[in-house]
């Protein structure tokens, strides 16, 4: 009986024998075949129940279909169909690498690339960890493959039907013409009718223009984004026109952001009550409720703080937008803040380079996050039950309201 240690030897020798010595085809179809086997083998395990099996007294989870992931070997690329299971996640083990020195030796090249270090601090450290050290123009090509993954991501067709969509902006200081100025990368998510998030898009510019929110959504609608009913953003001048325009949908300006914007209008001893009287508009249980008491909380404005009274006038239905649709929904869509751990990941990665050369290498190291962040999210439960979605968009559809396919 082979040990542990025996068994690892020789599937390293076999790995040896195939890679050096099989034809690329072979090669391919062998570790295509293998790779399912092994992925069924251990989501079965960790489901507690084989594929099929309706009757087990072990099974702990039940699968859900599959999602695609390309696994890039010496061989070449290699389409996967991961299992996906509904509680909990599945990561398959081969997928962590073989030859760990030579993988850790280039994600650290990358990743100090990602993470703003200059080409002479890379060498630097490449030494540091035992390595020869890293030329400019081995740096360069490192950082084609990020951009070669990158654009593969950002520019990836969008499949299915996205009633929810998230849009924030994050400042980050770029060089442009000689100049340093501050640029907006905006991010947008969806949720689709799975229930499962993920980032969509992703773009820098000036964003109080319409036509930049213009281009910006038509390129997601180009790709197949379809469906939207609600724009969740902050209060971006043009975005109203852009999201009716471009998407036929409803804008919901994001409630945290709005609450900060009129708490400014009063004195800081004051904001405490100004606040409290605010969130009793919130607490409300409909919308016709939570109309009324802003209303209220308006008009009592008015004499205390006119100000915060005048800032107020105009905003309420984009403010309380979110109250249109089911109040299981209204925690995730009444502001922005879902993707405030997003933004506060993107601002911590580039506070490092400070000031970015150009757009394009902005654009490759918060591309190169949220394809990261996306993945962590494609193996995590749902976002949205999948029941509530269904039953929503269903009534929506019977009731006569047109959903846009973009």
């Amino acid at each position: 009986m082979q040990t542990p240690e025996t068994t690892a030897h020789s599937k390293l020798q076999l790995l040896d024998l195939i890679e050096n010595h099989a034809p690329d085809d072979l090669v391919r179809e062998m570790l295509a075949f293998a790779a399912h086997e092994l992925m069924e083998m251990e989501v079965s395990a960790k489901a507690g129940a084989l594929k099929g099996e309706r009757h087990s007294l072990e099974r702990v989870a039940h699968r859900n279909g599959y999602r695609q992931r390309t696994w890039e070997t010496r061989a070449g690329s290699l389409e996967l169909s991961i299992p996906r299971l509904r509680k909990g996640s599945y990561f398959p083990s081969f997928l962590e690498p073989r030859r760990l020195a030579e993988k850790a030796l280039s994600a650290v090249i990358q990743e100090a690339y990602v993470h703003g270090v200059s080409t002479r601090n890379v060498d630097t450290l490449v030494q540091a960890m035992g390595g020869t050290g890293i030329s400019k123009s081995q740096v360069s090509r490192l950082c084609e493959e990020i951009d070669e993954r990158v654009g593969t991501f950002l520019s990836r067709p969008i499949e299915g039907t996205w009633p929810y969509l998230w849009i924030d902006a994050t400042y980050i200081r770029v060089r442009s013409g000689g100049r340093i100025v501050s640029r907006a990368a905006i991010v947008a998510v969806g949720a689709n009718t799975d229930g499962r998030r993920e980032i969509l898009g992703l773009t820098t510019g000036v964003s109080e223009a319409e036509p930049f929110w213009s281009e910006f959504l038509r390129s997601l609608t180009h790709r197949g984004l379809r469906g939207v009913q609600l724009v969740i953003a902050d209060d971006h001048a043009g975005l109203t026109a852009a999201a009716d325009k471009i998407l036929g949908a409803t804008r919901q300006r994001c409630r945290v952001h709005w609450m900060r914007n009129m708490t400014s209008h009063v004195a800081a001893k004051d904001r405490p009550v100004a606040i409290a009287m605010l969130k009793t508009i919130f607490v409300q249980e409909t919308k016709a409720a939570a109309k009324a008491q802003w209303r209220k909380v308006e008009a009592e404005f008015e004499g205390r703080y006119p100000r915060l009274s005048e800032a107020m006038a105009g905003s309420m239905e984009q403010v309380l937008a979110y109250m249109d649709f089911p109040s299981e929904h209204w925690r995730q869509i009444h502001s922005t803040n879902p993707l405030e751990r997003l933004n506060k990941e993107i601002k911590r990665r580039t506070r490092t380079v400070e000031i970015f050369p150009n757009e394009p290498a902005l654009i490759r190291l918060v591309g190169a996050l949220l394809l990261e962040q996306n993945d962590e999210w494609a193996v995590s439960r749902r976002y949205m039950r999948v029941e509530s979605l269904k039953q929503f968009c269903d009534r929506e559809k019977a009731d006569g309201i047109k959903i846009i396919d973009g």
